[in-house]
């Protein structure tokens, strides 16, 4: 009896001091991350950043097989995985950290990390649903690793990971099937169940910000949105949050049928670090399309074109010199205050438009921004 009501004590104990530790941990994680909003609100008050380049341009360039993709992890699975480039974040880290050290070294302020498709819906395709955290944990960590290098390297300039929210390959809008326009493939809850579980396993693995990207589907963007705001209430987290859409073609609008005023609009309500665009085009086919983003938005912009529009063989020829011509427009009219590049870019690339963004000033930070202001504890 004795040794039961001992043991029982011993129990308590453990457990007490396990929900002190947790306590701690959470407020040491929402104080470092409050050191990160507050080291970006000044800098982003002072000069316009750079974000990295396009990771699937840079891993062409290494000619990998399919073995790179099994790597110490994936032997024996049934489906081929070559194609699938966020396993390269556990199979292949030293690929992705070389990858994000490249963009550092020429000035780079963010790293993107390598979960484009690090969903459970678009990892169905490769029957690897139960890899998805593993995927946004390691590639936070590649990046999270290679950017503290950075920051140690050159300490007046901090470097920051991006957790990256891809599109996944479903839309929440549109009916796959024209002879019955109310047909889904994916529900809003479904994706808010799958953009959660890849927000914390990038958030676990060391993010400092998250970005939903590529957005062709405003309704997928607003679950990704919801997910994050969730987790950022249930975690105490002031993580700041990006939005990156995506223009589809000539029309000036996004594949859900919205121009990029009414994509603003429709995102508003988020408590945005950003809003801007990504892929599809070119820079100079997006400049009036930021231009409206920076005349209506009361968030900070930000804006990664291709290098170019893709051609007859699906390969970008824009030179990086070409491509800064095309994006001087962006940062000499006063339209963004983050400048990067997507599909086709490379480290000179992102070099030439480093060397652009240090010769201009940022667009202002409106007067009713608060995106980046310290919040307190408790007051969320």
């Amino acid at each position: 009896m004795v040794f039961m009501l001992s043991l029982s004590g011993h129990r308590f104990l453990w457990l007490s001091y396990f929900v002190i530790i947790r306590a701690i941990l959470i407020d040491l994680g929402a104080l470092m991350a409050g050191s990160v909003v507050q080291e970006l609100k000044s800098i982003l008050e002072k000069r316009i950043m750079v974000l990295d380049g396009a990771m699937g341009t840079s891993i062409q360039g290494y000619k990998l097989d399919e073995a790179d993709f099994r790597k110490g992890h994936f032997e024996d699975h049934p489906s081929p995985l070559k194609g699938n480039n966020d396993l390269l974040s556990i199979t292949r880290p030293d690929i992705i950290e070389e990858i994000h050290d490249s963009y550092f070294a020429i000035g780079a302020d963010f790293a993107s990390t390598n979960a484009f498709s690090g969903t459970t819906i678009a990892q169905a395709d490769y029957n690897l649903e139960n890899a998805v955290y593993q995927i946004n944990y390691e590639s936070a960590q590649c990046a999270r690793r290679s950017a503290d290098r950075w920051t140690a390297k050159t300490p007046d300039q901090p470097r920051y990971v991006v957790g990256c929210l891809g599109p996944t390959n479903r839309t929440a809008s549109i009916s796959p099937d024209v002879n019955d326009p109310g047909k889904r493939l994916v529900t809003f809850d479904e994706l808010v169940t799958a953009y959660r579980q890849a927000a914390d396993a990038l958030i676990d693995g060391g993010t400092d910000i998250i970005m939903i990207e590529t957005v062709f589907d405003t309704l997928n963007a607003k679950a990704a949105l919801f997910a994050v705001i969730q987790m950022k209430e249930e975690r105490q987290l002031d993580t700041p949050v990006m939005i990156s859409g995506t223009i589809t073609d000539a029309s000036g609008r996004t594949l859900s049928g919205q121009t990029a005023e009414a994509f603003w609009i429709s995102l508003m309500h988020g408590g945005l670090m950003s809003i801007g665009l990504n892929c599809a085009l070119g820079a100079k086919d997006m400049l009036p399309h930021i231009k409206l983003l920076d005349k209506n938005a009361t968030c900070l912009i930000s804006a990664h074109p291709n290098a170019g529009l893709p051609n007859e063989f699906g390969e970008y020829d824009e030179t990086p010199e070409q491509m800064a011509e095309q994006v001087r427009p962006f940062l000499s009219e006063g339209h963004v205050n983050i400048i990067g590049g997507c599909c086709g870019t490379t480290p000179a690339h992102i070099a030439a438009l480093k060397k652009l963004a240090d010769e201009y000033s940022p667009r202002p930070i409106p007067e009713n921004f608060h995106a980046l202001d310290a919040t307190p504890k408790g007051d969320k």
